[in-house]
């Protein structure tokens, strides 16, 4: 493996810090090793006065960085797993998926300490076309309105008093040191996360073997099956980051437990299921659990948002 890697990160606190925690595990595990950050700004850093449902696409905060991999600028590059579409691009792979910690979704308010204290016709802010059709499934009452921006400035957004509430992942907050914000974390019987949400990939090309073993360690071979099982989902149903369906795995004595939703963006229809099989099956259980939600009315909603399921 050569000397001298560069990681290659978006520009935001939070990417940083990832970035960072990354770099600082490969220095630790061989101090010989030189390693630089080379900072990318993504389409997704571009645009940040419109909803993320409305530009459309995959890769929003990722292809800039696979571009980059791809011509050799840089060795690897870091994402946040949710971030990541289940599709990744030819000679490109995943060489580790971290341990996840801090899966759930916050709920931060300066007034409010839970989402059910919130009255009636209160605002409350996410940009996530998951979280708007899981809220109001739950609360139909209140009024979601988008938020963009990074962890600081939904913070400021919040404290000037535009949102009465904002979710925000809980990660997110945790990372960047402001789990103070934090007043209740959803529980997944109310807030499915997304798709990885919680764990860092690591990308690099496929063809770099030394690399891949050098990257290794950083594996957790749990959140690995898990986030298998996951991103199987969400090819099955031809989704992206900017779809309502949420799935989260975990693994206990071997069995991996599946819990996925597909919610129409206004909440009126949530199909919800649980699936459950062996480690070795991640990938099948992923797939298996997105045919039930697609035949139980899945199909429809995602239809009608335009988006035509593989299976």
């Amino acid at each position: 493996m050569k000397r001298n890697l560069t990681i290659g990160t978006r520009r935001s606190q939070l990417a940083l810090w990832q970035a960072n925690y990354v770099a600082d595990a490969l220095r630790r595990h061989d101090p010989e090793l030189s390693v630089q950050l080379q900072h990318i700004v993504t389409q997704g850093d571009k645009i940040l006065d419109v909803p993320l449902a409305r530009i459309g696409g995959k890769g929003l905060f990722t292809t800039e960085l696979e571009r980059r991999l791809l011509d050799g600028t840089i060795d690897l590059a870091v994402h946040s797993l949710k971030d990541l579409p289940a599709d990744v691009p030819d000679g490109l792979c995943l060489a580790a998926i971290t341990a996840r910690h801090h899966v759930h979704d916050a709920f931060v308010s300066n007034t409010y300490a839970t989402l059910e204290s919130l009255p009636a016709g209160a605002c409350i802010g996410t940009s996530s076309l998951r979280r708007r059709a899981q809220l109001l499934h739950t609360r139909p009452d209140l009024v979601v309105s988008d938020l963009r921006g990074n962890v600081d400035t939904r913070l400021k957004k919040l404290d000037d008093g535009q949102y009465d509430a904002i979710i925000l992942a809980e990660a997110g907050l945790q990372r960047l040191g402001r789990a103070d914000r934090i007043c209740q974390l959803l529980p997944v019987t109310t807030m499915i996360p997304a798709v990885g949400q919680g764990a860092l990939a690591i990308e690099t090309r496929a063809d770099d073997m030394s690399l891949r073993q050098a990257l290794a360690f950083l594996n957790d071979q749990d959140t690995a099956a898990a986030a298998t099982a996951e991103r199987a989902f969400l090819a099955a149903i031809n989704g992206s980051c900017q779809v309502p369906v949420g799935v989260y795995g975990t693994v206990r004595n071997g069995t991996l437990t599946l819990q996925s939703i597909i919610a129409a963006p206004d909440g009126s229809q949530v199909c919800r299921t649980t699936t459950q099989g062996p480690v070795a099956d991640s990938a099948a259980i992923g797939k298996e659990a997105a045919c039930t939600l697609l035949d139980d009315g899945g199909r429809r909603i995602l239809t009608d948002l335009g988006i035509t399921p593989t299976y």
